[in-house]
């Protein structure tokens, strides 16, 4: 497995109120991924885009929210999250200090 693909596999952290519930309490960070990544991917793009010690990676689908604008129905996109856990004691830092 080539170190580009693994890179690619991260696509954006996910800041939300859970997310940063589940960081606080559990350690653990969630980021959006590609549909196609694999949780050993997903590892190895986190271990050396931040340099820490990722423990566990859970991946999980999410689907996308059908939506109603009038008569017309839609849908949005199906996409893909992962929980990694770090190691005790390692962070990772978002604003590249």
């Amino acid at each position: 497995m080539s170190i580009n693909k693994s890179l690619q596999a991260i696509l954006a952290p996910q800041v939300t109120e859970k997310a940063t519930m589940v960081a606080d309490k559990h350690n653990q960070i969630a980021f959006k991924v590609k549909k196609d990544a694999t949780k050993k991917e997903v590892k190895e793009a986190i271990e050396l885009m931040f340099k820490v010690q990722v423990t566990a990676v859970n991946i999980l689908n999410v689907n996308g929210k059908t939506k109603r604008a009038g008569k017309l129905m839609g849908k949005r996109n199906d996409w893909k999250k992962a929980y990694i856990s770090i190691k005790t004691g390692q962070e990772i830092n978002f604003t590249g200090e």
